[in-house]
């Protein structure tokens, strides 16, 4: 909605409204056409009228318009909106009864922050690049910002003359939106994982303020060309930056690292458990045929017990007098002569006979 300023014009919250293209002076296209046709006229008072007639066709023929394909025609009569026009050739009665503006509404226009490029050569802009960030740290951030016409009217009637320097108003709310997100955010975010976030925030608080005015603009896109420490301290913050870097290595060799043990380590300790349970397996399977074989035995056992008894006690001292040295005396005997069988040496003399008979 237009404003009212001191002058009783209509202002817009930019200041005043954009002035009308002036159309051809009249006076002087009559007095060009009478100039040249004076030596074909008739001398007389018919001349007037001819040439009233040829003023008004070049009056109405002021008229005739033709909007580019990148523009739209803003058509007003008596310096109130009419209508928008579409890109070709249009009418519209002359001024002062009517008049037309054809603002570019395709074509992206683009701006600098911080910076300005002439010539392939960069200029700093400290008064734009400075800036506090949330933990109190200063940054040089150089941003382009890149905007079109999305609105035509209100680009040309709620700001102030648009069409003289948009950018202007394009950079006022840039400044202002890039110093708000800075200063939400803090050094190590906007020199390393932040860029992105602090672009999208920041393209969102400029089409707000914008908006928010009625400004009629889009904004395509904002870049974050550069964002560094001042120069002055540039030094410390490489020196930071390298300290990190180191950091960042020392974690990535040592994440290798265990990368490179812990797939061993488990594959060691998944061998050691499989061995485990095929021992636990053997065992237990040993066990069950061990009882398996005990009970067997033990019902054999149970059928023929004395048997059983008997066949145990002569297997058991076999086993044990096979390798002990044995003597046999004959209980009972009451002669002075000894009862002695000395089975061991007589073992011996037989094997030894038979050794010799061999």
């Amino acid at each position: 909605m237009p404003w009212s300023g001191n002058d009783g014009g209509q202002q817009g919250p930019w200041g005043s409204a954009p002035k009308p293209p002036q159309p051809p002076d009249v006076e002087k296209v009559i007095q060009m056409a009478k100039e040249r046709l004076s030596g074909r006229m008739p001398q007389g008072g018919r001349s007037w009228p001819f040439l009233g007639g040829l003023a008004f066709i070049f009056w109405m023929g002021s008229g005739i318009y033709t909007v580019a394909p990148d523009e739209q025609g803003v058509v007003l009569r008596f310096g109130k909106f009419q209508e928008v026009t579409t890109p070709g050739p249009h009418f519209h009665l002359p001024y002062p009864i009517e008049s037309v503006y054809k603002p570019k509404v395709t074509q992206v226009q683009r701006i600098e922050i911080g910076y300005r490029s002439r010539n392939r050569n960069m200029a700093d802009v400290p008064v734009e690049s400075l800036m506090l960030t949330g933990d109190e740290n200063i940054i040089d951030i150089d941003m382009s910002v890149q905007f079109q016409i999305k609105d035509a009217v209100n680009f040309l009637f709620e700001v102030r003359n648009p069409s003289n320097d948009p950018d202007k108003m394009v950079r006022d709310a840039a400044e202002t939106a890039i110093r708000q997100v800075i200063g939400r955010n803090s050094i190590d975010e906007a020199l390393t994982s932040g860029k992105e976030k602090i672009q999208a925030f920041t393209k969102q608080t400029m089409q707000e303020i914008l908006d928010s005015y009625t400004s009629g603009i889009q904004i395509i896109g904002v870049q974050l060309q550069q964002v560094a420490p001042p120069s002055e301290v540039i030094h410390a913050f490489k020196d930071v930056a390298s300290a990190r870097e180191d950091r960042e290595r020392a974690i990535n060799e040592a994440q290798g690292y265990a990368n490179d043990i812990l797939p061993r380590a488990n594959g060691e300790a998944s061998r050691i458990i499989q061995e485990a349970e095929a021992y636990k397996k053997s065992k237990r399977i040993r066990a069950e045929g061990d009882v398996a074989r005990f009970s067997a035995l033990y019902e054999e056992y149970s059928k023929a017990k004395d048997i059983t008894e008997a066949r145990i006690y002569l297997e058991t001292m076999e086993e044990v007098l096979s390798n002990v040295h044995k003597v046999i005396m004959e209980s009972g005997n009451s002669s002075g002569v000894l009862p002695y069988l000395p089975l061991d040496r007589m073992r011996k003399h037989d094997s030894g006979g038979q050794g010799g008979g061999k």
